[in-house]
């Protein structure tokens, strides 16, 4: 029982959780001195001190304001700033205080002070950034490895920040030709319901009173708010248990990510924009790991999950283990069937050539003129479509309110 008490004990003492502290005092000359020291309690901080024979007079805990998370955006910014600051000559640590204390977001200067007390500690920046998982992925701390390795780390923090930047690029892009068809269809739903549970009752009690035949597309819009109206619970609670039920599922299970993912490929408008900006993502992620000098099996652990579809996920491992078996790139993508030619070409041509990350590079420069291309060519085509489509449904409902008033002044 002893043996197994203390590993226990010691792994408590090492998860001890530690807080930053600013501390004033005199040293033995009486000059005011102050500093920071990040320790588990005020106590230790007094001892520390007390034996670097400093009198502490006053203590006062670091707080951070409450609120914000850390956003991808955020992430390509301090990488950014950090590949500036280090290529300036700025310390590392004092570079870590300067963006940590200078940041808006308050969980962004916590996150990276965090991370600059574990580097004081002694630990490599790969091994600091690996405790924070959520934030920073596989292919991050795979590429800061590599760079202290090589001696190269404010190269490499400046590919990884134009890499960041790019991905960023490519999904703000999708987002926003997204979300104007998404918003239009919901205020479309909520202006439809409106009228529906609200006006078209009223129009009806108008409707009896004349005592007259309706016409039959009256009838029908009549009909179907009667049905909203007694049923608007069921509706509403279907669609948002619906969406609930869709994102649930989505985020927790593989086979329905891998499903939604092969379905949103062959979208017949969409489809070809989402496939030209997975493989720009996926050949970008390779092209960025290969020339910080990982060899090419350890970098498809990484290129997978970044592609962001798992469909690609999953060819990702499948050309992986041919790779790993001794078939070349170039021949395990074909096997995949997920690459048109264009690519398999470019990257032989990079194998032959011994120039794989150039090639690579230039693909994902190609793919990603045509997303830009395409989403615009998308967004310039959408905005007469959702106005004829909104012009059919919420014309169609006015005109057929109307009709029996028409009727009327002609028979008056």
């Amino acid at each position: 029982m002893a043996t197994a008490a203390n590993p226990a004990k010691a792994r408590q003492r090492f998860e001890t959780k530690e807080f930053t502290y600013f501390w004033v005092g005199k040293n033995r000359a009486g000059k005011i001195v102050r500093g920071e020291l990040r320790a588990a309690s005020e106590a230790v901080v007094n001892a520390t001190l007390r034996r670097q024979g400093i009198l502490v007079t006053r203590i006062t805990k670091q707080r951070f304001r409450r609120g914000g998370k850390v956003a991808e955006k955020d992430i390509a910014l301090f990488t950014r700033q950090l590949a500036t600051m280090m290529k300036s000559g700025v310390p590392l640590l004092q570079t870590f205080d300067i963006v940590g204390r200078g940041h808006d977001n308050p969980a962004v200067g916590k996150l990276l002070l965090d991370i600059k007390a574990d580097v004081e500690t002694g630990m490599s920046m790969s091994q600091a950034f690996r405790k924070y998982p959520v934030h920073f992925d596989a292919l991050y701390c795979n590429l800061i490895a590599a760079g202290e390795q090589a001696g190269i780390l404010e190269t490499l923090l400046d590919r990884l920040a134009t890499y960041k930047e790019k991905m960023l690029a490519i999904k703000s892009k999708i987002k926003s030709a997204l979300f104007y068809p998404v918003a239009i269809i919901i205020v479309a739903f909520i202006i439809t319901a409106i009228i529906m549970l609200f006006v078209i009752p009223a129009f009806k009690d108008v409707f009896t009173s004349f005592g007259a035949d309706l016409p039959t597309p009256t009838l029908l819009v009549i009909a179907m708010s009667d049905f909203f109206v007694e049923y608007w619970y069921l509706i509403f609670g279907s669609i948002f248990g619906a969406v609930f039920l869709f994102f649930y599922t989505w985020k927790r299970s593989e086979k329905m990510q891998f499903f939604l993912d092969r379905l949103f490929l062959r979208l017949p408008i969409f489809g070809p924009i989402i496939t030209k900006s997975v493989i720009a993502r996926w050949t970008r992620t390779l092209a960025t790991m290969f020339s910080a000098g990982v060899p090419l099996v350890e970098s498809l652990d990484s290129v997978g999950g970044a592609a962001g579809n798992y469909v690609y996920k999953k060819g990702t491992f499948q050309i992986q283990g041919e790779v790993s078996a001794g078939t070349s790139l170039t021949a395990a993508m074909q096997n995949t069937n997920l690459f048109p030619n264009m690519v398999n070409q470019m990257v032989a041509i990079g194998e032959e050539s011994g120039s794989l990350d150039s090639m690579l590079g230039k693909v994902a420069d190609f793919f990603e003129s045509e997303v830009d291309d395409a989403i615009e060519a998308l967004s310039s085509l959408m905005e007469p479509i959702i106005m004829v489509v909104l012009g059919v449904v919420i014309g169609g409902l006015v005109i057929a309110m109307y009709l029996p008033i028409f009727k009327l002044g002609s028979v008056v």
